[in-house]
């Protein structure tokens, strides 16, 4: 009896795997698009509007002491509200994260008069 030639295949990524894939890097893709258009100037407050200015405004004029008792507090109730946010799962937790990376670490940053 004679062995048949035996030539090994890879299997290919399934459908959720490829279009997962995608949208990811459609997503990369996009941020490095639209980053440099959307920078915000947390020193001068050019880009933003409404009452985030008004508010940014008068915590730069308070002291050091209050800044840091204001940025202190800001950071206790994310803490908390992240916490919170492991009880309702993978997805959300995630993304509560993202935000606060993206908003609350920004805002914070203002308060205590960082330049990002």
């Amino acid at each position: 009896m004679q062995a048949a030639a035996f030539t090994p295949t890879l299997a290919l990524p399934s459908r959720k795997v490829m279009m997962g894939m995608g949208i990811f890097l459609a997503f990369i893709a996009s941020l490095m698009v639209a980053a440099p258009s959307y920078a915000l100037d947390l020193v001068a407050f050019t880009g933003i509007t409404g009452p985030l200015v008004s508010a940014l405004t008068q915590l730069a004029a308070l002291g050091p002491g209050v800044k840091a008792l204001v940025a202190f507090v800001g950071f206790v109730v994310a803490f908390i509200s992240l916490a919170a946010l492991r009880n309702f799962g993978p997805v959300l937790f995630y993304l509560g994260m993202a935000i606060f990376g993206a908003v609350g670490l920004t805002i914070a940053g203002a308060i205590l008069g960082a330049v990002i």
